[in-house]
């Protein structure tokens, strides 16, 4: 019988700086007479604004997609990618990284787990502190009102968007890369999912140019990455106790991290050549 083994988890980390204002959006079923009615999405208990792992990732996703050219084939409302064959699948380094639903028949049994996992990212202490002090339309934010011009009688429709300021830091922001191998650990198979991991870089290369959120043609949802680290924890760190993690980079940003030699440096932890 078939087995996959974990071999470890790469950790990517650092800080979303948001360039121009972000808006990812939130729940608007409740909403106060003259209140936003695009508001974004907040922390339930402490009302801050957050980032949602899935939003980030979705946008990545999306973002590769688009980039591998990989075709549009599933959905209804929401068109998206995923691959429906082995054969497929097996070709296509997005759908490896990012996953496929546990729907697709054709593929069950066929895949590797999901390796990507992306956490929610919230504001650092010090934007905290900065938005706490400034004057802002509400609470954490501010409010850009976008007017939408009729074609025919040009009257013109104003609609208020809340947005988080340009200056915010959300961070640490946590990705999370499962290194997997099927049967017997062997350095050809960990080399592969290495290569692998590269797309993430690309996909994070790609947001730095597009933006995140939403109205981001009219101007929202520019971002950067900035303070990026990587570590790196073996299986043995989940089994033995003290069994350290692998430090790889530190404060650093995305071009360095694919130069910096980290798939050396996991090959050498694993004891794998």
């Amino acid at each position: 019988m078939e087995s996959i083994q974990l071999q470890g988890k790469i950790f990517l980390t650092g800080n979303i700086k948001v360039v121009t204002g972000l808006h990812v959006g939130g729940d608007s079923d409740n909403l106060d007479i003259g209140g936003v009615d695009n508001p974004v999405i907040r922390d339930l208990l402490t009302k801050e604004p957050y980032i949602p792992g899935s939003s980030f990732r979705g946008k990545m996703r999306g973002l590769l997609d688009r980039h591998f050219d990989r075709p549009i084939n599933k959905g209804r409302d929401v068109k998206i990618h995923e691959c429906q064959d082995p054969a497929a699948y097996n070709q296509c380094s997005v759908c490896q990284v990012f996953g496929v639903a546990p729907s697709a028949r054709n593929l069950r049994g066929e895949t590797m787990p999901t390796r990507l996992i992306v956490r929610d990212t919230f504001l650092t202490d010090h934007s905290r502190k900065e938005l706490e002090e400034a004057e802002t339309d509400s609470l954490f934010t501010e409010v850009k009102w976008e007017v939408t011009i009729d074609r025919i009688t040009s009257a013109a429709n104003p609609r208020p968007i809340e947005r988080v300021p340009a200056g915010t830091t959300f961070g640490p922001f946590q990705l999370i890369y499962g290194i997997y191998t099927r049967n017997t650990v062997s350095s050809s198979q960990v080399k592969e999912e290495l290569d692998l991991f590269d797309i993430v870089f690309t996909g994070m290369a790609l947001l730095e140019d597009d933006y995140l959120g939403g109205s981001g043609s009219r101007g929202s949802g520019r971002i950067t990455f900035q303070k990026l680290g990587m570590t790196f924890k073996p299986r043995t760190h989940y089994e033995k106790k003290g069994t350290q993690s692998v430090p790889i980079a530190l404060n650093t940003d995305i071009e360095t991290l694919r130069n910096i030699g980290y798939k050396q440096k996991i090959l050498d932890a694993l004891g794998l050549q």
